[in-house]
């Protein structure tokens, strides 16, 4: 007799491991640069440049980009872009990590302070989160069934399985190109820009992935011109795409993480020759995992009428989708200029990011706890400084409902900004309106004993002898017609016939004839 066994396809994260770095740098200011007299605005992001797993630990080499925009009282433009990187090498404590494993690791600033040593010279100052993982694939044998030709009494329990179909990394590139209006000067040079993408929405199909989704662009640029005015541009481009992904079927479903890579805009002439097209050449990472509904039947108990049968189980743990679920919040602040700055006269720009702090199990939800980052470039009444920059962190709280969700139930909770809206109330005061969206794959662990094989043997002369040709049982409590039929080596469905029931169902004193070898 042999088990019939279907393979399950599993994920696991193996080991992971957290630390936060300290970056600190002086950063001279070019030759070609004017000097500094404020700063506006800045931004930084990690580079994760390469990833070497060792035994127990894992060395991370990379750099932190930074790019600012500082105000100069030089003859020429007010503005003025720089860029800058601070290299790292970090080495990461992993328990169980080796040299073979393919480990993963994401880079967070959470703190960038830039201050003013002298008109020529900038600290810059951040801290930084890296988190580091490594996710396996494996196999976990279910049994489904018996092949064989001797007597037993099995039976199976229904199970909604969701198995893994897909686990890959891709790149979705995007290549756009947009026209100034034509009461805009020509582009001389670009001083900030800032990309976002907003309703990005997947779908799996027949061995391919669509995407969809809108990219944000704002443009601060220099225009051409004797006096180099500083004009601002601000558009929305709808895209959509498909992505190959052999394994995937339609009705699956897709939990798919993504965030913008590489950004390269150019500045590109129009069919006058005149620098008017701006050249939008952009990668999402996607880090894809499909999933597989699937409802089956699992053997989860044996025994022998004829012989005994001794099952060998192991402890497993399966997964089963308990929830994919979107939800958004609104948050909402005033945010007031320091005193002593200039007023506001018109506002330029708004860009703001959402920083998760924390997720708890609660009733029926995830309880998320963060901050919105959000920073505005608005031109002053003053004209010797004409721009100026505030910056707020507004706190959030918002349960995110999964109904049923229990505290060991695994979800990863991703928060993007999908809306914000800064409108000027005074010389003084903005308004600050933004959508926050988070979502989750909710999947719920389920332990079992599963059965990995049987063994078989003859029953024992001694206990056949001592087992009564025929018994008129009563029924306990914890009966039930498997215990029954597994104590006295009868099938279940002959206890059905016997005793003409039309249902499992059993009664605590109830009388059941059995009949031995029958």
């Amino acid at each position: 007799m042999e088990l019939l066994k279907k393979n399950i396809h599993m994920e696991r994260r193996r080991v992971e491991a957290t630390t936060q770095i300290s970056l600190e740098d002086d950063l001279n200011i070019p030759e070609n640069k004017p000097d500094v007299n404020m700063l506006n605005l800045e931004r930084a992001h990690l580079v994760i440049e390469e990833v070497r797993p060792g035994s127990d630990a894992v060395n991370v080499r990379g750099c932190l980009h930074f790019c600012l925009l500082y105000q100069t009282l030089e003859p020429g433009s007010s503005l003025v872009s720089l860029e800058g990187s601070i290299p790292f090498e970090e080495k990461m404590n992993m328990h169980g990590v080796a040299s073979t494993d393919i480990v993963t690791v994401a880079g967070n600033v959470e703190d960038l302070t830039v201050g003013i040593i002298n008109s020529r010279k900038l600290s810059i100052q951040s801290v930084a989160t890296l988190n580091a993982w490594v996710d396996e694939l494996y196999d976990v044998e279910a049994p489904i069934g018996i092949y064989g030709e001797e007597e037993v009494e099995f039976r199976k329990m229904p199970f909604s399985l969701a198995q893994i179909a897909v686990d890959k990394k891709d790149v979705f590139r995007m290549k756009e190109e947009v026209t100034l209006p034509s009461n805009y000067p020509n582009i001389y040079q670009i001083l900030w820009s800032n990309v976002t993408l907003g309703d990005v929405e997947f779908k799996v199909l027949e061995g391919k992935i669509t995407v969809q989704g809108d990219v944000g662009l704002f443009l601060l640029y220099e225009g051409e011109g004797e006096e180099h005015p500083i004009r601002s541009y601000e558009t929305t481009i709808p895209f959509s795409g498909v992505l190959d992904c052999y394994g995937c079927r339609d009705g699956m479903i897709p939990d798919i993480g993504f965030m913008l890579g590489q950004q390269e805009l150019t500045i590109r002439p129009d069919f006058d020759g005149e620098e008017r097209n701006i050249g939008i050449d952009l990668t999402m990472d996607m880090d894809i995992r499909v999933y597989e509904e699937e409802e089956t039947e699992l053997l989860t108990d044996i025994y022998g009428v004829k012989g005994e049968v001794e099952a060998v189980a192991e402890q497993v743990r399966l997964q089963k989708l308990l929830s994919k679920v979107t939800g958004k919040t609104k948050v909402t602040e005033r945010i007031r200029i320091a005193n002593g700055n200039a007023p506001i006269l018109q506002l330029l720009h708004s860009e703001g990011e959402v920083l998760q702090e924390s997720q708890q199990v609660v009733e029926n939800g995830i309880l998320l706890q963060g901050i919105l980052n959000v920073k505005v470039l608005y031109i002053t009444g003053d004209d010797e400084t004409p721009y100026a920059a505030t910056q707020a962190q507004i706190p959030y709280q918002y349960t995110l409902e999964v109904p049923g969700i229990q505290t060991e139930d695994v979800g990863n909770v991703r928060a993007r900004l999908e809306q914000l809206q800064v409108t000027m109330l005074d010389g003084e005061e903005m308004d600050v309106k933004a959508i926050l969206v988070f979502d989750t794959t909710v999947f719920r662990a389920m332990p079992m004993e599963m059965i990995r094989e049987v063994n078989l043997s003859a029953l024992d002369n001694a206990k056949l002898m001592n087992l009564p040709g025929l018994v008129i049982y009563t029924v306990k409590k914890g009966d039930s017609l498997w215990s029954i039929g597994q104590k006295y080596y009868v099938p279940v469905d002959a206890l059905r016939r016997w005793n003409d029931l039309e249902s499992d169902e059993l009664m605590i004193g109830q009388k059941l004839l059995i009949v031995k070898g029958r």
